[in-house]
């Protein structure tokens, strides 16, 4: 049987507690492609790989997506009621702030493909450390990824500058 549809607005008053730190997002949909809604802040300093393309939609407030857009550094910013298609293979580190919604899409990933969690220095930008995980419990894996970098403190220190970096923004 097919699902009823979701409105939005209904869902966020009964649900929007689960939007708050420390999950959150939740999963709205499963299957072929993956649904979250997610709310604002995070702090975050890793930079997501996925093989499939990723979509953000805006609903409530703006976000800065940080990239690495072929080899350089930028932040892209989605406003409110804006959307934006990310390319496969991209790092990205979404920035959400205080009060803000989004809708994020994203492809089942392929059998044998894995996600990547990449960090880079704060100082110079030489890539730090890269975890990868089959992606099939993306809340759970990112943060035992986050982990695992934060109690490393090898994985921290830059080496090419030798600035010891945090898992959280400084």
């Amino acid at each position: 049987m097919l699902p009823d549809p979701i409105n939005i607005p209904k869902w966020l008053e009964k649900h929007g507690d689960l939007l708050k730190p420390p999950v959150n997002n939740f999963c709205l949909h499963r299957g072929g492609f993956t649904v979250m809604i997610i709310g604002g802040p995070n702090e975050r300093t890793d930079y997501h790989i996925n093989t499939t393309p990723e979509w953000f939609y805006q609903y409530k407030g703006g976000i800065t997506l940080k990239v690495v857009d072929e080899g350089k550094f930028r932040d892209i910013e989605i406003g409110e009621q804006e959307s934006f298609l990310l390319p496969a293979n991209t790092p990205h580190s979404p920035v959400r702030y205080e009060d803000t919604i989004g809708i994020v899409v994203e492809q089942d990933r392929p059998n044998g493909v894995n996600d990547k969690m990449r960090w880079y220095c704060s100082k110079c930008k030489a890539q730090l450390y890269e975890g990868e995980f089959r992606c099939d419990d993306l809340g759970s894996q990112v943060k035992d990824t986050i982990d695992k970098f934060d109690s490393d403190i090898n994985a921290r220190t830059c080496k090419k500058c030798g600035h010891v970096n945090k898992s959280r923004p400084e």
